[in-house]
């Protein structure tokens, strides 16, 4: 780990663009090893029944058990992670979800999208109540489809969204000329409002290009989207201020996840 930040700026930079990010919060090694677990699990994942969730053409989703992801602590304890996490959802925040994002050759542009409507404490108030983190598990390269995203459109008014995520074809250009192509390398983590305005782009590539998607919850806000389940011995193992915000089931014994989490409008992708 690596850096030091300025947390106000951090908040600001965030409640502005509605993206934030660290360079270099891991060692590109660390990232490897992160990388390794995401590809057993996608193997594993598409092996069984409603294993993977199609999120467009060659495009998937799939939610994990943390303790089948072996930096999940180093990620959840990273002090830039903790200290923007405190900053924006309180002291009380919660871990709620982990999976992860992989477009593979061919995968197709999406559509402009929020990752779910917004919340009254976000339409209301203008207060964020969660973050998104996003790991690259590779050096990302143009022709790999980057993450694009819209920054400040956190803050739209979804009148006329179908079903309150996706804007009418009539409000493209404003995103095409607000659009910023991220291409992180290995050991970068970036922070978002899921409600920022974004998309994946066309992989053109020969190469997969995974993302871990780190979900966190302000206390008190109602979650119906995740289950994060963890098995009795992990969990009892667990550091206690990484148990402290875990919200999370305790088992006794895991099961295999079945994917709840289809976004339906994005899993024909864009025209």
């Amino acid at each position: 780990m690596t850096g030091t930040h300025d947390v106000d700026t951090l908040v600001r930079t965030l409640y502005s663009d509605g993206i934030v990010a660290l360079r270099g919060a891991f060692t590109p090694d660390w990232a490897d090893r992160l990388g390794e677990d995401v590809d057993l699990l996608f193997r594993e994942a598409l092996a069984r029944p409603d294993g993977a969730i199609g999120r467009g053409p060659n495009r998937y989703y799939v939610e994990v058990h943390p303790e089948r992801i072996r930096g999940f602590v180093d990620l959840v304890t990273h002090p830039w992670v903790v200290d923007l996490a405190t900053a924006v959802l309180g002291s009380d925040y919660r871990v709620v979800e982990i999976g992860f994002d992989v477009p593979l050759p061919g995968a197709v542009t999406q559509p402009w999208h929020r990752d779910f409507p917004a919340p009254r404490e976000t339409v209301e108030d203008r207060r964020l109540t969660s973050l998104a983190l996003n790991v690259t598990t590779v050096d990302t390269v143009p022709e790999m489809g980057p993450f694009e995203i819209a920054p400040g459109t956190q803050w739209d008014d979804a009148t006329g969204f179908d079903h309150g995520m996706f804007p009418p074809k009539s409000l493209y250009p404003r995103y095409e000329a607000l659009v910023q192509q991220k291409m992180p390398q290995r050991g970068d983590i970036s922070a978002r409002s899921a409600l920022t305005i974004h998309r994946g782009t066309p992989n053109r590539s020969q190469s997969a290009r995974p993302v871990v998607v780190l979900g966190l919850a302000a206390g008190g806000v109602e979650n119906d989207r995740n289950d994060l389940v963890v098995s009795r011995a992990y969990y009892e193992q667990l550091p206690g201020e990484v148990r402290a915000h875990l919200g999370c089931r305790v088992v006794d014994r895991l099961e295999p996840l079945v994917q709840k989490h289809t976004i339906e409008g994005l899993v024909m992708g864009a025209d």
